[in-house]
């Protein structure tokens, strides 16, 4: 099974809330980001011009997860661009140690021409965030500052 995502309407009036899931870490991150994205803009509408590779390490799968999420909040920002994918490999080598992730990210320069553009995303908040296994799945809550 893959990772999926919900938006969640009735959290959050001012923000935007999803709740994402996956059978892995890796997919819980991937369902994450497209929750993210579509956030943003229609990925569908977003050409492959620019890429970015990106190594987080944190102790917690939580703050990776939130690391990640303002990452590709950051550079969307620095760089100017909106995003087709955004692509995350997460590893724990050891209990007790860190969560490493590999990532990708690849997009293009904000282009409203081309580009069906939605939020204009300033920030992931702590606010009713939630990252946990449950039953096998990874399940993550997350609002979002627009």
């Amino acid at each position: 099974m893959s990772g999926s995502f919900r938006f969640l309407d009735d959290v959050a009036v001012a923000d935007a809330a999803f709740e994402a899931c996956g059978d892995s870490p890796s997919e819980l991150f991937a369902a994450a980001s497209r929750a993210l994205i579509e956030t943003m803009v229609n990925p569908d509408t977003v050409s492959v011009e620019w890429r970015r590779a990106i190594v987080l390490e944190e102790a917690d799968l939580a703050d990776l997860l939130f690391e990640w999420l303002s990452r590709i909040v950051y550079e969307k920002d620095a760089a100017g661009v909106v995003f087709h994918d955004a692509t995350a490999t997460v590893t724990h080598a050891q209990p007790g140690g860190p969560w490493r992730l590999a990532g990708e990210m690849s997009g293009a320069p904000v282009d409203p021409q081309r580009q069906e553009l939605h939020a204009d995303v300033k920030a992931i908040t702590k606010h009713l965030y939630d990252v946990r296994e449950q039953d096998g799945r990874w399940k993550a809550r997350v609002v979002i500052d627009v």
